[in-house]
């Protein structure tokens, strides 16, 4: 009876695996209060008129860019906004997206939403006087990097992308979850299913050609085996260019950042001249 349950559990994760992609949390842990940060709540409505929250977290003096960050796909933002709480001090506004269906925004996410969520956010960007147009960052980890590669390639307001960040991100959806299926001897038999069942019609792999000329960073620790580094380097050999491929020795999951060095090297990425810095700035030494 149990091997009948669990290759019934095995089937039905397959099936539905795009939407176990997705593990939203309703309740706030923490706000960016608690780590000394301003921040403002910002309403938002999708195009299908689904309301979402997300979190404005203001640059400290003069803004040099602003970053549209775009977290896993675990709890929501108040579990992840610590990735970003370092970039307002370097002069970078932030705004933390809670996609439908994660804390307050409303809605049940997929892959299609997801992306009408991000057009909301950027449209709301781009209508606040403190955000210069072309330089708006888009940075996602996990599976929000795989949702920043595709919408850099296929979202609405793209042009106004002055850089594409992905943290961590998978190269497609079937791939990931035939490799976690292939990894226990339980799941094994099942590895082919995804491929069956799996919706890749969002795979980044197949969008993050279109992403040039944006410039594109990929981001990933050596020692993540929650998502294998071999994933950014099949995306980085599909780009085009600009693009730049950073693997970082010793750090695991969404742990590249957590360096100091790395923060440093990737202001200074994002304030080169024609990305997230206007043309008469220098990045910093």
């Amino acid at each position: 009876m149990r091997g009948v349950q669990f290759v019934s559990w095995v089937t039905l994760l397959a099936s539905g695996c795009t939407q176990t992609f997705f593990q939203p949390q309703r309740v706030l842990i923490a706000t960016p209060e608690s780590a000394g940060l301003r921040y403002e709540t910002v309403p938002l409505r999708a195009a299908d008129d689904v309301e979402l929250f997300a979190w404005f977290l203001p640059a400290r003096g003069e803004p040099r860019a602003t970053v549209l960050f775009l977290h896993g796909n675990a709890e929501n933002l108040s579990t992840h906004f610590a990735n970003v709480a370092w970039m307002p001090a370097e002069g970078f506004n932030v705004l933390a997206l809670d996609y439908r269906g994660y804390g307050a925004s409303q809605g049940t996410p997929s892959l299609a939403g997801v992306q009408l969520d991000i057009d909301a956010a950027m449209r709301t960007l781009l209508a606040r006087p403190e955000v210069e147009p072309k330089r708006v960052v888009l940075f996602g980890q996990s599976l929000g990097g795989a949702l920043a590669i595709y919408y850099g390639a296929h979202g609405r307001y793209r042009a106004s992308l002055s850089a594409v960040v992905a943290d961590s991100a998978f190269s497609d959806y079937r791939s990931i979850t035939r490799e976690k299926l292939a990894g226990f001897f339980l799941t094994w038999p099942f590895q082919w299913l995804p491929w069956l069942t799996v919706d890749d019609d969002y795979s980044p792999i197949a969008a993050v050609g279109a992403i040039s000329p944006i410039p594109l960073l990929l981001l990933h620790g050596d020692r993540d085996t929650v998502v294998p580094f071999h994933h950014s380097q099949k995306l980085f050999e599909r780009a085009g260019a600009p693009k730049d491929l950073w693997i970082v020795p010793g750090a695991g999951h969404i742990q590249a950042l957590q360096d100091d060095a790395v923060r440093r090297r990737l202001t200074g990425f994002l304030l080169r001249p024609g990305q997230g810095a206007p043309s008469t700035s220098e990045p910093p030494a």
